[in-house]
Protein backbone atom coordinates (compact mmCIF):
# COMPACT_ATOMS: atom_id res chain seq x y z
CA UNK A 1 0.00 0.00 0.00
CA UNK A 2 1.46 3.50 -0.99
CA UNK A 3 2.20 5.54 2.28
CA UNK A 4 0.12 9.10 2.10
CA UNK A 5 1.48 12.33 0.93
CA UNK A 6 1.64 15.35 2.92
CA UNK A 7 -1.55 17.45 2.97
CA UNK A 8 -2.79 18.96 5.82
CA UNK A 9 -1.32 20.11 9.27
CA UNK A 10 -1.56 17.37 11.24
CA UNK A 11 0.64 15.33 8.56
CA UNK A 12 3.57 18.08 9.18
CA UNK A 13 3.32 17.90 13.12
CA UNK A 14 3.73 13.31 12.75
CA UNK A 15 6.77 14.27 10.39
CA UNK A 16 7.95 16.99 12.54
CA UNK A 17 7.61 15.23 15.75
CA UNK A 18 8.87 11.79 14.09
CA UNK A 19 12.01 13.71 12.79
CA UNK A 20 12.82 15.34 16.29
CA UNK A 21 12.55 12.06 18.22
CA UNK A 22 15.51 10.60 16.16
CA UNK A 23 17.65 14.32 16.19
CA UNK A 24 17.25 14.48 20.08
CA UNK A 25 19.40 10.86 20.17
CA UNK A 26 21.33 11.33 17.24
CA UNK A 27 24.87 11.18 17.84
CA UNK A 28 26.26 13.55 15.25
CA UNK A 29 23.98 16.43 16.02
CA UNK A 30 21.58 15.36 19.10
CA UNK A 31 23.99 17.33 21.77
CA UNK A 32 23.73 20.48 19.26
CA UNK A 33 20.04 20.69 20.04
CA UNK A 34 19.96 19.71 23.56
CA UNK A 35 23.58 21.01 25.36
CA UNK A 36 24.35 23.82 23.30
CA UNK A 37 21.32 25.24 21.78
CA UNK A 38 19.42 24.07 24.73
CA UNK A 39 16.17 23.66 22.67
CA UNK A 40 13.09 24.55 25.01
CA UNK A 41 11.43 21.77 22.85
CA UNK A 42 7.25 22.93 24.19
CA UNK A 43 7.60 25.85 22.20
CA UNK A 44 9.99 25.27 19.43
CA UNK A 45 8.13 22.42 18.16
CA UNK A 46 5.13 24.93 17.23
CA UNK A 47 6.92 27.37 15.56
CA UNK A 48 8.27 24.39 13.31
CA UNK A 49 5.12 23.29 12.26
CA UNK A 50 4.38 26.31 10.98
CA UNK A 51 7.23 26.85 9.52
CA UNK A 52 6.85 23.64 7.58
CA UNK A 53 3.36 24.16 7.36
CA UNK A 54 4.16 27.59 5.81
CA UNK A 55 6.27 26.06 3.28
CA UNK A 56 4.87 23.01 1.94
CA UNK A 57 1.04 24.06 2.66
CA UNK A 58 1.10 27.81 1.82
CA UNK A 59 -0.77 28.63 5.96
CA UNK A 60 1.43 31.71 6.23
CA UNK A 61 1.43 30.81 9.72
CA UNK A 62 5.15 31.34 10.07
CA UNK A 63 6.80 35.02 11.13
CA UNK A 64 10.20 34.42 11.96
CA UNK A 65 13.64 34.59 10.63
CA UNK A 66 14.85 30.77 10.14
CA UNK A 67 18.63 32.03 9.37
CA UNK A 68 19.13 34.17 13.10
CA UNK A 69 19.44 31.56 15.30
CA UNK A 70 20.89 29.38 13.38
CA UNK A 71 23.85 32.29 12.57
CA UNK A 72 24.00 32.84 16.03
CA UNK A 73 24.31 28.83 16.73
CA UNK A 74 27.35 28.60 14.89
CA UNK A 75 28.74 31.17 16.88
CA UNK A 76 28.93 28.94 19.86
CA UNK A 77 29.38 25.41 17.79
CA UNK A 78 30.81 23.95 14.54
CA UNK A 79 27.81 23.84 12.21
CA UNK A 80 29.74 22.30 9.27
CA UNK A 81 28.83 20.25 6.04
CA UNK A 82 29.09 17.13 8.14
CA UNK A 83 26.02 18.19 10.53
CA UNK A 84 23.54 19.51 7.64
CA UNK A 85 24.31 16.38 5.65
CA UNK A 86 23.49 14.75 9.27
CA UNK A 87 20.45 16.72 9.34
CA UNK A 88 19.12 16.18 6.19
CA UNK A 89 19.62 12.74 6.00
CA UNK A 90 17.64 12.14 9.08
CA UNK A 91 15.24 14.86 7.55
CA UNK A 92 14.72 12.80 4.21
CA UNK A 93 14.58 9.24 6.06
CA UNK A 94 11.83 10.82 8.05
CA UNK A 95 10.04 12.13 5.18
CA UNK A 96 10.50 8.79 3.30
CA UNK A 97 9.25 6.77 6.54
CA UNK A 98 6.23 8.47 6.63
CA UNK A 99 4.72 9.82 3.27
CA UNK A 100 5.77 9.46 -0.50
CA UNK A 101 4.14 12.01 -3.52
CA UNK A 102 4.43 15.16 -4.71
CA UNK A 103 4.52 17.12 -1.38
CA UNK A 104 6.72 14.21 0.22
CA UNK A 105 8.79 14.91 -2.43
CA UNK A 106 8.83 19.01 -2.49
CA UNK A 107 9.44 18.93 1.50
CA UNK A 108 12.89 17.27 0.76
CA UNK A 109 13.24 19.20 -1.77
CA UNK A 110 12.81 22.33 0.26
CA UNK A 111 15.04 20.80 3.05
CA UNK A 112 18.16 20.45 0.85
CA UNK A 113 17.68 23.99 -0.61
CA UNK A 114 17.25 25.32 3.69
CA UNK A 115 20.64 23.31 4.75
CA UNK A 116 22.88 25.09 1.28
CA UNK A 117 21.24 28.22 2.06
CA UNK A 118 22.17 28.16 5.83
CA UNK A 119 25.30 26.71 5.42
CA UNK A 120 26.15 29.31 2.53
CA UNK A 121 24.81 31.95 5.18
CA UNK A 122 27.15 30.64 8.53
CA UNK A 123 30.25 30.13 5.98
CA UNK A 124 29.82 34.31 4.94
CA UNK A 125 29.22 35.29 8.72
CA UNK A 126 32.63 32.85 9.87
CA UNK A 127 34.48 34.35 6.92
CA UNK A 128 33.77 37.80 7.65
CA UNK A 129 31.89 38.53 4.50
Amino acid sequence: KMKPDISQRKDIELLINTFYEKVKTNAVIGYIFSDVAKVDWVSHMPVMYSFWASVLLNEQSYTGNAMTPHIALSKLVLLSQKEFDEWLLLFNSTVDLLFEGEKADEAKFRAENIARLMMHKIDQQSNGI
